[in-house]
């Protein structure tokens, strides 16, 4: 028997597209003339997999196998071939010889092309190079590839074209589905913990009734049946608090939400959030939760609580605290515990060259020095706890200080990961942030249709009970662990402006 030579030097010779697409077509209606139409076979008994061959080698050495997948490389020898073949786990080397497929098969397997869907039964062994593969006994043409694939060397680089045709950009870059393989592991360990804890996982409205108080600017649709316009949500909150409301103590959502705001590498008009609320806790055993959860979700996906995310080492073991006053003053040199009035905080802040709020509040000035000063620096995990209560209209008031809430958000490598609060459960004061909070939306915005959640205050006027929330996108979480530099490269299907 010759021995397989590695396809990994085989270069694919470059075609003429148009030319190359229509001979693929001549063939697909010869095929269909001699009544061997591939698209109109029903299944194929696949029995083993590449990668489980390649892991298990003893177990499968000499033994029939299965395979069915896609051709990626051909090296024809006259009347030996051999192909790559990709399959749903990965790939294999297969050697496909006019002997033992018989001399019609081998006929019409020569006229197969890269891209064809095909399935192979032969038995496992391993040639003199070491390389495990298939010696193929029997060959059957599954499905009919029409289009060429990109040229094998180059591949598919294009980051524009690999997010319109995520298909293809699976098909010639594997390690593209290893990350989503990763991002389904990621979110199931971050079920099991939430299950593990006691919360329930459940389901809310995407589509709600009217747009809310929040600065996120929302998706409008109109609901025909009803003659009504709606929005798509731009959060879980209001409506799992109203579970918790009715005695569901622990509960969570894996939620899908729509903003209509920009894009960049960190935002996609639709991305992932989880949202949890526990009652009878606060805002500090949300972050002993999201602590645990991190380094429990790190270590069984990636094994280390060490990840390397773009050139830079995140140490997941080890969290920070300050309050955000702290770390204005850690990174800008101003106290603002130190400043009394409205009046002080602008004057600081055109001396330091800090952008000034629409309502220009010491609490919201403050929130503006965060931003230019402080954000930038927290690549480790940092949580920074106690806002202001300008920018935390749902977090609840700090007793002995109430211009502050108690509410926190975790950074890593200078992004906000996740919002947590001590949930506001006053109505009369929840009803006083929500109509002042719709008033200055209308007010920069008249034509904003902004309107208070009122029967998220009847529901808390039945009762609330001291109640921990958090909120995270899972989108940022994946991007960490799978060292992604964009958000589009952990979306299967990112947002994307149509091609003309």
């Amino acid at each position: 028997m010759a021995d397989i030579i590695n396809n990994e030097n085989i270069e694919t010779p470059e075609v003429n597209v148009a030319s190359e697409i229509e001979n693929r077509r001549n063939k697909l209606r010869s095929l269909i003339e001699s009544g061997k139409n591939p698209f109109e076979i029903m299944k194929y008994d696949v029995t083993a997999y590449s990668a489980d061959i390649k892991a298990n080698f003893e177990e499968f050495d000499g033994k029939t196998v299965s395979l069915a997948g896609r051709i990626m490389s051909r090296r024809d020898m006259g009347k030996a071939n051999f192909i790559d073949l990709a399959d749903g786990k990965g790939r294999i080397q297969c050697y496909i010889r006019i002997n033992d497929v018989g001399e019609d098969v081998f006929a019409e397997y020569r006229k197969w092309d890269i891209g064809d869907i095909i399935g192979i039964e032969g038995f496992v062994f391993l040639t003199r190079r070491g390389e495990i593969s298939v010696h193929a006994q029997k060959l059957t043409l599954l499905s009919k590839s029409l289009l060429p694939l990109p040229e094998k060397f180059h591949g598919l680089k294009d980051t524009d074209t690999r997010y319109r045709q995520r298909y293809l950009d699976l098909i010639v870059n594997p390690e593209v589905k290893d990350t989503f393989v990763k991002r389904s592991l990621i979110m199931r360990e971050l079920r099991a913990y939430l299950d593990s804890k006691g919360f329930l996982e459940v389901d809310t409205p995407i589509l709600t009734p009217f747009e809310i108080g929040a600065s996120a600017r929302p998706f409008l649709t109109h609901h025909n049946t009803l003659d009504m316009d709606m929005v798509l949500r731009i959060e879980t909150e209001l409506y799992l608090k109203r579970l918790i409301v009715g005695g569901m103590d622990k509960v969570y959502e894996v939620g899908r939400i729509f903003r209509n705001e920009g894009m960049d590498t960190k935002h996609n008009p639709e991305f992932t959030s989880i949202e949890l609320y526990q009652a009878y806790t606060d805002y500090h055993g949300m972050m002993d939760l999201v602590e645990e959860m991190m380094k429990t979700v790190a270590m069984n996906v990636c094994g280390t609580l060490t990840v390397n995310y773009q050139g830079k080492e995140i140490d997941l073991s080890k969290w920070e605290r300050m309050t955000m006053v702290e770390a204005v003053k850690k990174y800008s040199g101003v106290d603002f515990d130190a400043i009394a009035t409205d009046e002080e905080a602008i004057a600081i802040a055109k001396e330091k060259h800090v952008e000034l709020p629409a309502v220009k509040t010491k609490g919201a000035i403050l929130v503006e020095f965060f931003d230019a000063f402080v954000e930038e620096n927290l690549i480790q995990p940092t949580f920074i706890y106690d806002y202001p209560v300008e920018n935390s209209p749902l977090a609840k008031r700090k007793p002995e200080n109430p211009a502050f809430t108690e509410r926190f958000e975790y950074f890593i490598n200078a992004t906000e990961f996740g919002n947590a609060f001590s949930e506001l459960n006053d109505p009369i004061d929840q009803r006083e942030r929500f109509e002042r909070q719709v008033a200055e939306r209308k007010a920069q915005d008249p034509a904003c249709k902004a309107q208070v959640d009122y029967d998220y205050i009847t529901a808390l006027e039945y009762g609330l009970p001291p109640t921990g929330g958090l909120g995270f996108g899972v989108d940022r979480l994946v991007m960490l662990l799978t060292d992604s530099a964009s958000i589009r490269d952990v979306l299967l299907f990112p947002t994307m402006k149509p091609i003309d």
